[in-house]
């Protein structure tokens, strides 16, 4: 597969939305539904015409990220290059998913330099936002904290994300092609097992007395009922619904049975007094 420079654009632009965090697409990089690799590339397979095959290389790179987090801003890893970029060299090499995995994760490494370079340059838009904060302007304070940064973040994501798609694809492809053979099944099997890292984490955080009913009802409401996992991801929602519903009243209750359901009236009196 040639991957003209328009697809490796779009590829670009893909990779992008995957990292702001704005009120562009409905937050959609912040609560990380583009940075996921199973949209990535998903929306990677679409622009390359075949979306098929790329919700398939996306979700097998997505596995070992499934219990990705990034906190207190940090970035150990970059999901978002790993299922933009990866995905595309691993369409036009015309690998299996398993060896698409062991070509995106150094892609993952490589993404957090992006990360890196956004947060310590954006601390100058910061900067400058605070001084037109000191002179009371209010247009110059949004200015300063939307466009330069998006401005910045385009150039740090869709510049380099276009150019390894753009040149690297062809590189890659004759990388694979001379490793065909037991070289490329070795790394087929080491793909294979790179996405119990993902889960084994994910189990962990499964395992704790909060979550783990949880688990275990799903568990059986699939292997024992045979229930579609549609189904099963509408019941969860609506149990997840009535539980945070129940959750927050909780604490509220508690309150009120405390004080024997009577509501505390000052005495004007003692105030005065």
């Amino acid at each position: 597969m040639k991957i003209t420079l328009i697809q490796a654009l779009l590829i670009g632009i893909v990779y992008y939305l995957g990292n702001i965090g704005t009120p562009w697409l409905s937050l959609l990089g912040s609560i990380s539904v583009v940075y996921k690799p199973l949209v990535a590339g998903t929306l990677v397979g679409f622009i390359l015409g075949d979306p098929v095959q790329g919700c398939i290389i996306g979700a097998a790179i997505n596995l070992p990220y499934v219990a990705f987090i990034s906190a207190g801003g940090t970035a150990p890893q970059d999901p978002g290059l790993a299922g933009t970029v990866g995905t595309a060299w691993a369409m036009a090499a015309g690998v299996n998913p398993a060896a698409a995995v062991t070509i995106a994760l150094p892609l993952g490494l490589l993404g957090t330099m992006v990360w890196v370079a956004h947060m310590t340059l954006d601390v100058t838009f910061v900067h400058m936002a605070d001084k037109a904060a000191e002179e009371g302007n209010l247009e110059k304070i949004c200015f300063w904290h939307v466009v330069p940064p998006q401005i910045l973040m385009f150039l740090l994501c869709v510049v380099p994300a276009t150019a390894a798609t753009y040149f690297g694809s062809t590189a890659v492809k004759g990388i694979i092609d001379s490793l065909t053979g037991r070289p490329l099944t070795v790394l087929t099997v080491i793909g294979g097992l790179l996405p119990a890292l993902g889960i084994a984490m994910n189990l962990r955080a499964i395992g704790r007395p909060g979550t783990l009913l949880f688990f275990l009802v799903g568990f059986i409401l699939v292997v024992y009922l045979k229930l579609p996992v549609i189904a099963v991801a509408v019941l969860a929602g609506v149990i997840g619904y009535f539980y945070t519903m129940l959750s927050n009243q909780t604490p509220q209750a508690a309150a009120a049975g405390d004080s024997g359901g009577a509501v505390p009236i000052e005495d004007d009196d003692e105030e005065d007094f």
